[in-house]
């Protein structure tokens, strides 16, 4: 089973956090609500599903699947979105991710209205 976080706020505005979370997906989270203040952040471990990927081994990270809803991304191109998002993940993509799947999205374009 992969392991997800859910960063939703309950009515307070207090984060909600759902599942066991890895060392890197509590990094990923960190930096992410310190840069972009989500209103809602979901991470995917994927990393079972690419279990014998040559280049996942080679560079010993895993793959992850990451949604961001943001005020932060208000007026902001989708190219723009993911340089930021890698921007805060910087030193993580060099040691502990090798593949990031991201949907950034404003809160008026987030389905879930979170």
């Amino acid at each position: 089973m992969a392991a997800t976080i859910s960063q939703e706020h309950d009515a307070a505005g207090e984060p909600m956090l759902r599942r066991e979370m890895s060392e890197t997906m509590t990094v990923i989270r960190e930096r992410l609500t310190a840069g972009l203040s989500p209103t809602r952040l979901d991470i995917e471990d994927e990393g079972h599903l690419h279990a014998g990927h040559a280049g996942a081994r080679d560079h010993g990270g895993g793959h992850y699947r990451v949604t961001v809803v943001s005020a932060a991304f208000e007026g902001v191109g989708a190219v723009a979105r993911h340089r930021r998002v890698y921007a805060l993940l910087a030193e993580e993509m060099k040691t502990r991710v090798h593949a990031l799947a991201l949907t950034t999205l404003t809160p008026a374009e987030d389905p879930t209205g979170h």
